[in-house]
């Protein structure tokens, strides 16, 4: 099989395709001849090394932790019935994503509904049960005013939507090269958060921020909170944390949270009912991922356009 090989830490020419051994199932596990996998921001920092929230992975490796496709092979004690099933999985804490091929724990896998595409699975499997477990946090009401940074990003699509389905007034935010995309979701407001003066644009002040970015773009988020407003934390895509005091909480009377970690955790079922529940959101039509594709070969530039922001939606490699 063709898999996605990293021998060193840097940039995105470390990412090299190559002819790697067909993978065989333990015990318990399955094969899935993977068509869809997803690509993640964190990806990125993993690929270079840096220190988070996952420690870099013993080298070579084969990145990638969301993989969608059909069940070609099963390892002993796995019920047969599995066998062909489109299949979507999140391989937790065992990357191997970025392959033709990806064996996991039977209990990882949750079939595809019938007319998603293995693309979709894979933005559902994981944005959408992030989205899930920040909407749980967030509490939404359709007297909230929901400022949404990074809208057009795999996660904000599907926020705003959830956003607006919950009855709120929407503001989505982005960048000005990708404006144009979110008037496909029907916000309340659209806002340029490149623009200077960008929060002085909103229709009302926010009482809820769904906060992916984090550097001064969550700090002028949060500074526009309406008195008893929440913000609910789930990333940095700037590279930085929003920078934040317990001044700015009691000044305002304001809340902000984590969404992400054992937040999700602790949701009944766990993080796999929040993909579950993702995924039947998608299959009924309720959500619609937005999604950037390349062919498997290309990880090299997906990683290099997701990092110089030049993608929409999800970010998925295609590897049939």
């Amino acid at each position: 099989m063709i898999a996605i090989r990293q021998h060193s830490f840097g940039g995105p020419e470390v990412l090299i395709p190559e002819e790697v051994d067909d993978l065989q199932p333990a015990a318990g596990q399955v094969r899935i001849g993977v068509a869809a996998c997803g690509v993640h921001l964190i990806d990125t920092r993993i690929r270079r090394g840096v220190p988070g929230a996952m420690p870099p992975p013993d080298l070579p490796t084969i990145p990638g932790r969301e993989v969608a496709g059909a069940v070609d092979l099963l390892g002993d004690g796995v019920d047969p019935g599995w066998l062909g099933q489109r299949v979507v999985a999140h391989l937790r804490q065992v990357p191997g994503g970025y392959a033709q091929q990806a064996v996991t724990s039977v209990d990882n896998l949750i079939p595809v509904p019938e007319g998603l595409s293995g693309a979709d699975a894979v933005a559902l499997v994981g944005s959408g049960r992030t989205a899930l477990g920040i909407l749980t946090e967030a509490r939404i009401t359709p007297d909230d005013t929901v400022l949404a940074l990074a809208a057009a990003g795999g996660m904000g699509w599907l926020l705003v939507q959830a956003a607006r389905q919950a009855g709120a007034t929407v503001i989505a935010a982005a960048g000005s090269d990708k404006l144009d995309r979110l008037a496909d979701l029907h916000p309340d407001a659209v806002v340029d958060y490149d623009a200077e003066r960008w929060t002085g644009r909103f229709p009302a002040a926010p009482t809820v921020v769904l906060d992916g970015v984090g550097g001064r773009i969550g700090r002028a988020a949060l500074e526009s909170l309406a008195p008893g407003g929440r913000m609910i934390m789930f990333g940095y895509a700037s590279g930085v944390p929003t920078p934040l005091a317990t001044d700015d909480l009691v000044a305002g009377q304001i809340s902000v949270s984590w969404a992400l970690g054992p937040r999700m955790a602790s949701y009944p079922g766990g993080v796999q009912a929040l993909a579950r529940r993702a995924l039947e959101l998608g299959g009924q039509g309720d959500w619609r991922p937005l999604v950037t594709s390349y062919p498997l070969a290309e990880a090299a530039r997906a990683h290099r356009d997701l990092e110089e922001r030049r993608t929409v939606g999800k970010v998925v490699l295609l590897a049939r």
